[in-house]
C-alpha cells in the first residue's frame, strides 16, 4: 500500500516530530496506567514519596516561668478578608481569603515578684493575707491542626505573581488577623476573671492544707 510519504512530491515528518509524538503517547499510557491502576503495583513506581530531612532541633533558652497559669480558652473566629486594586476588576488584580481560625489564649497571674509586703501572716500562724496583681492573658496561639483555609480567590496578576513568590498564596495576613480577633474576644470573655477566681481557689487550697485556716486574696 502506497502512503503519502512513498508517494512523489509527499512530505515525510521530520524524525524528530515522530519522537515527540512517541514520547507523548508513552507518557499518557503511562499516566493512564497509574491514574486507573490497570497494572498492579506500577502506581508504586512513581507514586509520591515523601522525607523528612530536617535537622535536629536545637534548644535557643531556657526561661523560668514565674506565673500560674490559670485558665485558658479556646476560640474560633471565621476571617473574610478582601484586597481590591484601584480601577481594576477583581478577576485582574485583587484577593478574598475566607479562612477558619482557632486558637488558645492563656489567663495567669505573675507570681514571681510577690514581696513581703504582698504576703502577711498572723503570730500563731492562722490567717494569710494575699494580695496578687491582676491576671495577664497571653497572645492568642493559632492551631494549625484546626485553622484551615475555606476558599482562595485571586485574580490574573495575583496568580502570575505566585509563580514567582516563595510563598505563594501566604496566608500569614489572614493568620494574623484571625489572632487578633481572637485576643479581642478573649478580652471581653472574662478569662482574666476565671484566672483570679482559679488561682485565689488554688492558694486557699494550698495555704489551707499547711494549716492556715482562714486565707484572704486580693488583686490590683
Amino acid at each position: 500500500m502506497e502512503t503519502s510519504s512513498d508517494r512523489p512530491g509527499g512530505t515525510r515528518r521530520p524524525w524528530w516530530g515522530r519522537i515527540a509524538a512517541a514520547v507523548v503517547v508513552v507518557a499518557v499510557l503511562i499516566a493512564l496506567v497509574a491514574r486507573f491502576g490497570l497494572v498492579p503495583g506500577f502506581d508504586s513506581l512513581f507514586g509520591e514519596q515523601t522525607r523528612d530531612r530536617s535537622g535536629p532541633a536545637l534548644l535557643k533558652s531556657i526561661q523560668d516561668m514565674d506565673r500560674y497559669e490559670a485558665a485558658v480558652g479556646n476560640f474560633q473566629v471565621v476571617v473574610d478578608l478582601e484586597k481590591d486594586a484601584a480601577f481594576l476588576p477583581d478577576a485582574i488584580r485583587g484577593t478574598r481569603t475566607l479562612y477558619v481560625g482557632a486558637g488558645t489564649v492563656g489567663g495567669y497571674v505573675e507570681l514571681g515578684g510577690l514581696g513581703e509586703g504582698n504576703v502577711s501572716v498572723n503570730d500563731d500562724r492562722t490567717k494569710a493575707s494575699l494580695r496578687l496583681p491582676h491576671a495577664v492573658l497571653g497572645s492568642a496561639a493559632l492551631d494549625p491542626d484546626r485553622s484551615y483555609a475555606v476558599s482562595k480567590q485571586r485574580g490574573l496578576l495575583d496568580r502570575i505573581g505566585d509563580l514567582f513568590s516563595d510563598n505563594p498564596a501566604g496566608e500569614q495576613a489572614v493568620q494574623k488577623l484571625a489572632a487578633q480577633h481572637i485576643d479581642e474576644a478573649a478580652r471581653d470573655s472574662g478569662l482574666a476573671e476565671r484566672a483570679e477566681k482559679n488561682t485565689t481557689a488554688m492558694l486557699e487550697g494550698l495555704l489551707r492544707s499547711l494549716g492556715f485556716r482562714e486565707v484572704t486574696v486580693s488583686y490590683g
